[in-house]
Protein backbone atom coordinates (compact mmCIF):
# COMPACT_ATOMS: atom_id res chain seq x y z
CA UNK A 1 0.00 0.00 0.00
CA UNK A 2 1.59 3.51 -0.98
CA UNK A 3 0.95 5.90 1.64
CA UNK A 4 2.60 9.43 1.25
CA UNK A 5 0.60 11.68 4.09
CA UNK A 6 0.87 10.45 7.93
CA UNK A 7 0.81 12.05 11.50
CA UNK A 8 3.28 10.65 14.20
CA UNK A 9 3.74 11.68 17.75
CA UNK A 10 7.76 11.97 18.40
CA UNK A 11 9.17 12.01 22.36
CA UNK A 12 12.65 12.26 22.65
CA UNK A 13 14.33 10.67 25.44
CA UNK A 14 14.20 12.16 28.88
CA UNK A 15 17.96 12.54 30.96
CA UNK A 16 19.61 10.77 33.60
CA UNK A 17 19.03 11.57 37.10
CA UNK A 18 22.09 12.61 39.02
CA UNK A 19 23.76 10.63 41.63
CA UNK A 20 24.01 11.23 44.89
CA UNK A 21 27.47 9.16 46.53
CA UNK A 22 30.05 10.05 48.60
CA UNK A 23 33.99 9.21 48.54
CA UNK A 24 34.91 7.06 51.46
CA UNK A 25 38.60 7.23 52.75
CA UNK A 26 40.48 5.94 55.72
CA UNK A 27 42.91 9.24 55.10
CA UNK A 28 40.06 11.28 55.05
CA UNK A 29 37.80 12.34 57.94
CA UNK A 30 35.33 14.07 55.87
CA UNK A 31 33.54 12.25 53.42
CA UNK A 32 33.52 14.09 49.62
CA UNK A 33 30.65 13.88 47.25
CA UNK A 34 31.66 12.46 43.77
CA UNK A 35 28.02 11.50 42.18
CA UNK A 36 28.38 11.36 38.73
CA UNK A 37 25.73 12.76 36.01
CA UNK A 38 23.37 11.35 34.16
CA UNK A 39 23.48 10.62 30.60
CA UNK A 40 21.05 13.20 28.02
CA UNK A 41 18.19 11.52 26.66
CA UNK A 42 18.43 10.06 23.01
CA UNK A 43 17.34 12.26 20.20
CA UNK A 44 14.75 12.02 17.48
CA UNK A 45 16.68 11.60 13.77
CA UNK A 46 14.49 11.89 10.90
CA UNK A 47 16.47 10.46 7.77
CA UNK A 48 16.05 10.35 4.00
CA UNK A 49 16.64 6.65 2.85
CA UNK A 50 16.29 6.15 -0.72
CA UNK A 51 15.18 2.33 0.16
CA UNK A 52 12.11 3.20 1.45
CA UNK A 53 9.03 4.05 -1.36
CA UNK A 54 6.10 5.48 1.47
CA UNK A 55 5.01 6.48 4.79
CA UNK A 56 3.11 3.07 5.21
CA UNK A 57 4.80 2.44 8.22
CA UNK A 58 2.97 5.29 10.18
CA UNK A 59 -0.27 4.03 9.22
CA UNK A 60 0.38 1.43 12.08
CA UNK A 61 3.14 3.91 14.30
CA UNK A 62 1.70 6.76 15.70
CA UNK A 63 3.37 7.21 18.53
CA UNK A 64 7.77 7.07 18.30
CA UNK A 65 9.69 7.69 21.56
CA UNK A 66 13.79 7.69 22.38
CA UNK A 67 15.07 5.73 25.23
CA UNK A 68 16.21 7.86 28.00
CA UNK A 69 19.40 8.80 30.02
CA UNK A 70 20.86 6.33 32.44
CA UNK A 71 21.66 7.57 35.87
CA UNK A 72 25.17 8.68 37.05
CA UNK A 73 27.15 6.50 39.08
CA UNK A 74 29.45 6.95 42.19
CA UNK A 75 33.08 8.12 41.58
CA UNK A 76 31.91 10.94 39.20
CA UNK A 77 30.77 8.38 36.54
CA UNK A 78 28.56 9.76 33.94
CA UNK A 79 25.95 7.84 33.02
CA UNK A 80 25.40 6.33 29.65
CA UNK A 81 23.49 7.93 27.08
CA UNK A 82 19.99 7.28 25.61
CA UNK A 83 20.27 5.82 22.86
CA UNK A 84 19.01 8.11 19.54
CA UNK A 85 15.74 7.09 17.35
CA UNK A 86 16.65 7.35 13.76
CA UNK A 87 13.02 7.30 11.81
CA UNK A 88 13.59 6.51 8.14
CA UNK A 89 11.63 8.53 5.33
CA UNK A 90 11.53 8.35 1.38
CA UNK A 91 13.21 11.18 -0.32
CA UNK A 92 10.95 14.17 -0.89
CA UNK A 93 9.50 13.60 2.69
CA UNK A 94 8.05 17.30 3.74
CA UNK A 95 8.02 17.22 7.46
CA UNK A 96 5.65 19.93 9.06
CA UNK A 97 3.95 21.07 12.74
CA UNK A 98 0.86 19.54 12.79
CA UNK A 99 -0.47 21.91 14.97
CA UNK A 100 0.12 25.07 12.81
CA UNK A 101 1.45 23.76 9.79
CA UNK A 102 4.56 25.10 9.68
CA UNK A 103 7.20 23.60 7.56
CA UNK A 104 10.83 22.23 9.35
CA UNK A 105 12.31 20.28 7.11
CA UNK A 106 12.33 19.49 3.52
CA UNK A 107 13.98 16.29 3.15
CA UNK A 108 14.83 15.93 -0.41
CA UNK A 109 18.43 13.88 -1.22
CA UNK A 110 19.22 10.47 0.08
CA UNK A 111 20.93 10.16 3.46
CA UNK A 112 19.67 14.02 4.48
CA UNK A 113 18.39 14.18 8.05
CA UNK A 114 17.93 16.25 10.82
CA UNK A 115 17.80 15.76 14.27
CA UNK A 116 13.95 16.56 15.21
CA UNK A 117 13.53 16.16 18.90
CA UNK A 118 16.52 16.42 21.41
CA UNK A 119 16.91 14.48 24.60
CA UNK A 120 17.02 16.25 28.06
CA UNK A 121 20.47 16.60 29.67
CA UNK A 122 21.10 14.66 32.47
CA UNK A 123 20.70 15.87 35.82
CA UNK A 124 24.29 17.17 37.94
CA UNK A 125 25.48 14.58 40.45
CA UNK A 126 26.48 15.91 43.89
CA UNK A 127 29.61 16.25 43.11
CA UNK A 128 28.74 19.61 41.45
CA UNK A 129 25.02 19.95 43.08
CA UNK A 130 24.35 19.54 46.47
CA UNK A 131 21.43 17.99 46.11
CA UNK A 132 21.47 15.42 42.69
CA UNK A 133 19.19 16.63 39.64
CA UNK A 134 16.96 14.66 38.01
CA UNK A 135 17.19 14.35 34.32
CA UNK A 136 15.27 17.25 31.87
CA UNK A 137 12.57 15.99 29.43
CA UNK A 138 12.76 15.12 26.17
CA UNK A 139 11.22 17.40 23.09
CA UNK A 140 8.30 16.24 21.76
CA UNK A 141 6.23 17.65 18.54
CA UNK A 142 2.90 16.24 16.79
CA UNK A 143 4.31 16.22 13.23
CA UNK A 144 2.56 16.00 9.98
CA UNK A 145 4.83 13.70 7.41
CA UNK A 146 3.96 14.56 3.81
CA UNK A 147 5.94 12.63 0.39
CA UNK A 148 5.86 14.39 -2.34
CA UNK A 149 7.73 12.22 -4.79
CA UNK A 150 10.95 12.86 -6.86
CA UNK A 151 11.24 12.71 -10.47
CA UNK A 152 12.15 14.85 -13.59
CA UNK A 153 9.14 14.11 -15.11
CA UNK A 154 5.49 13.68 -14.33
CA UNK A 155 2.71 12.63 -16.51
CA UNK A 156 -0.37 14.01 -16.69
CA UNK A 157 -3.54 12.98 -18.08
CA UNK A 158 -7.50 11.96 -17.94
CA UNK A 159 -8.46 8.33 -16.62
CA UNK A 160 -7.71 5.71 -19.30
CA UNK A 161 -5.63 8.35 -21.32
CA UNK A 162 -2.98 5.35 -21.56
CA UNK A 163 -0.20 6.85 -18.56
CA UNK A 164 -0.14 3.58 -16.97
CA UNK A 165 0.65 1.98 -20.92
CA UNK A 166 3.27 4.51 -21.71
CA UNK A 167 5.56 4.11 -18.33
CA UNK A 168 5.75 0.48 -18.65
CA UNK A 169 7.10 1.15 -22.57
CA UNK A 170 9.80 3.57 -21.94
CA UNK A 171 11.00 1.62 -18.01
CA UNK A 172 10.93 -1.57 -16.32
CA UNK A 173 7.85 -0.03 -14.23
CA UNK A 174 5.18 -2.56 -13.98
CA UNK A 175 1.52 -0.59 -13.06
CA UNK A 176 -1.50 -2.26 -13.21
CA UNK A 177 -3.14 -1.84 -16.75
CA UNK A 178 -6.37 -1.97 -18.07
CA UNK A 179 -9.16 -0.89 -20.17
CA UNK A 180 -10.94 1.10 -17.98
CA UNK A 181 -10.80 4.39 -15.99
CA UNK A 182 -8.64 4.54 -11.85
CA UNK A 183 -6.96 1.16 -12.86
CA UNK A 184 -4.02 3.44 -10.93
CA UNK A 185 -5.19 4.08 -7.34
CA UNK A 186 -1.39 5.57 -6.45
CA UNK A 187 1.90 7.18 -8.24
CA UNK A 188 4.32 5.09 -9.73
CA UNK A 189 7.76 5.50 -10.16
CA UNK A 190 9.70 4.42 -13.79
CA UNK A 191 13.53 5.01 -13.97
CA UNK A 192 13.97 5.73 -17.86
CA UNK A 193 17.67 5.17 -19.57
CA UNK A 194 18.76 7.28 -22.55
CA UNK A 195 22.26 8.45 -23.84
CA UNK A 196 23.37 7.08 -20.76
CA UNK A 197 21.50 9.56 -18.47
CA UNK A 198 19.17 8.20 -16.38
CA UNK A 199 15.70 10.23 -15.44
CA UNK A 200 12.98 9.12 -13.17
CA UNK A 201 8.77 9.75 -14.59
CA UNK A 202 6.01 9.54 -12.03
CA UNK A 203 2.78 8.08 -13.32
CA UNK A 204 0.24 10.19 -11.44
CA UNK A 205 -3.61 8.67 -11.20
CA UNK A 206 -6.11 9.87 -13.66
CA UNK A 207 -7.02 13.42 -12.81
CA UNK A 208 -11.22 14.55 -13.11
CA UNK A 209 -12.54 18.10 -12.95
CA UNK A 210 -12.35 19.26 -9.83
CA UNK A 211 -9.28 17.52 -8.95
CA UNK A 212 -7.45 20.46 -7.49
CA UNK A 213 -10.47 20.66 -4.46
CA UNK A 214 -9.95 16.74 -3.64
CA UNK A 215 -12.36 14.94 -6.46
CA UNK A 216 -10.98 11.09 -6.70
CA UNK A 217 -8.26 12.92 -4.52
CA UNK A 218 -6.77 15.21 -6.62
CA UNK A 219 -5.29 16.51 -4.56
CA UNK A 220 -3.47 14.22 -3.15
CA UNK A 221 -2.08 12.97 -6.99
CA UNK A 222 -1.45 16.65 -7.38
CA UNK A 223 1.11 16.80 -5.08
CA UNK A 224 3.97 14.70 -6.38
CA UNK A 225 4.07 16.63 -9.50
CA UNK A 226 5.22 19.94 -7.77
CA UNK A 227 8.75 18.85 -7.77
CA UNK A 228 8.91 17.52 -11.73
CA UNK A 229 11.30 19.50 -13.97
CA UNK A 230 9.07 18.56 -17.22
CA UNK A 231 5.10 17.87 -17.59
CA UNK A 232 3.70 15.15 -20.26
CA UNK A 233 0.39 15.79 -20.72
CA UNK A 234 -0.75 12.51 -22.14
CA UNK A 235 -4.12 12.79 -24.00
CA UNK A 236 -6.74 10.27 -25.55
CA UNK A 237 -6.60 11.42 -29.16
CA UNK A 238 -9.11 9.16 -30.53
CA UNK A 239 -11.61 10.66 -27.16
CA UNK A 240 -12.89 6.81 -26.83
CA UNK A 241 -14.54 8.09 -23.52
CA UNK A 242 -16.75 10.54 -25.22
CA UNK A 243 -14.57 13.44 -24.45
CA UNK A 244 -13.28 15.77 -27.31
CA UNK A 245 -9.20 15.76 -26.65
CA UNK A 246 -9.07 19.63 -27.21
CA UNK A 247 -10.90 20.01 -24.06
CA UNK A 248 -9.12 17.77 -22.15
CA UNK A 249 -6.01 19.21 -22.42
CA UNK A 250 -7.33 23.03 -21.35
CA UNK A 251 -9.15 21.29 -18.12
CA UNK A 252 -6.10 19.55 -17.63
CA UNK A 253 -4.27 22.89 -17.63
CA UNK A 254 -7.26 24.62 -15.75
CA UNK A 255 -6.88 22.19 -12.67
CA UNK A 256 -2.94 22.74 -12.13
CA UNK A 257 -3.39 26.46 -12.15
CA UNK A 258 -5.98 26.02 -9.75
CA UNK A 259 -4.04 23.52 -7.22
CA UNK A 260 -0.50 25.73 -8.30
CA UNK A 261 -0.71 28.35 -10.69
CA UNK A 262 3.27 27.49 -10.54
CA UNK A 263 2.74 24.59 -12.16
CA UNK A 264 1.97 26.72 -15.23
CA UNK A 265 4.68 27.78 -15.68
CA UNK A 266 7.09 24.39 -16.16
CA UNK A 267 7.99 23.10 -19.16
CA UNK A 268 5.71 20.40 -20.81
CA UNK A 269 5.28 18.26 -23.75
CA UNK A 270 1.76 17.40 -25.34
CA UNK A 271 2.25 13.01 -26.32
CA UNK A 272 -1.35 12.79 -28.42
CA UNK A 273 -1.53 9.03 -27.33
CA UNK A 274 -3.82 6.23 -29.63
CA UNK A 275 -2.75 7.31 -32.61
CA UNK A 276 -3.26 3.94 -33.92
CA UNK A 277 -7.38 4.28 -34.27
CA UNK A 278 -8.74 5.34 -37.56
CA UNK A 279 -10.19 8.45 -35.58
CA UNK A 280 -7.12 9.56 -33.92
CA UNK A 281 -5.57 11.47 -37.14
CA UNK A 282 -8.91 13.84 -37.87
CA UNK A 283 -8.74 14.67 -33.98
CA UNK A 284 -5.04 15.79 -33.92
CA UNK A 285 -5.52 17.69 -36.73
CA UNK A 286 -8.54 19.94 -34.72
CA UNK A 287 -6.51 19.63 -31.40
CA UNK A 288 -3.83 21.31 -33.09
CA UNK A 289 -5.67 24.17 -35.09
CA UNK A 290 -7.81 24.59 -31.41
CA UNK A 291 -5.14 25.03 -29.27
CA UNK A 292 -2.08 26.58 -31.24
CA UNK A 293 0.62 23.39 -29.59
CA UNK A 294 2.31 21.01 -31.07
CA UNK A 295 1.83 17.21 -29.70
CA UNK A 296 4.11 14.65 -30.12
CA UNK A 297 1.85 11.36 -32.04
CA UNK A 298 2.55 8.12 -30.08
CA UNK A 299 0.91 4.56 -29.58
CA UNK A 300 2.01 3.07 -26.32
CA UNK A 301 -0.18 0.04 -27.80
CA UNK A 302 2.37 -0.42 -30.84
CA UNK A 303 5.32 1.34 -29.52
CA UNK A 304 5.00 3.91 -32.25
CA UNK A 305 7.11 6.90 -31.93
CA UNK A 306 8.11 6.55 -28.17
CA UNK A 307 11.38 6.98 -29.07
CA UNK A 308 10.61 10.28 -30.25
CA UNK A 309 8.59 11.55 -26.90
CA UNK A 310 11.70 10.24 -24.98
CA UNK A 311 14.26 11.74 -26.99
CA UNK A 312 12.30 15.01 -26.92
CA UNK A 313 11.67 14.78 -23.43
CA UNK A 314 15.94 14.09 -22.50
CA UNK A 315 16.13 17.75 -24.82
CA UNK A 316 13.76 19.22 -22.65
CA UNK A 317 15.96 18.17 -19.32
Amino acid sequence: MFVDEAGVFIQAGSGGRGCKSFHHSRDVKKRRPDGGDGGRGGHIIIKADSGVHSLREFRYKRSIRAAVGGSGGSNNKAGRSGQDCVILVPPGTLIQDAENKLILKDLVKDGQEVVMARGGRGGRGNSKMPVPEEGKAGESFHLLLELKLIAEVGLVGYPNAGKSSLISCISKAKPKIAPYPFTTKAPVLGIVEYNDRLFKVADIPGLIEGAHQGTGLGDKFLRHIERTVILVFLIDMAGVDGRNPWDDFVSLREELGLYKPKLLKKPYLIAANKMDLAQSRKNLEVFSKKTKEIAVPISCKTGNNLDNLVENIYHIL
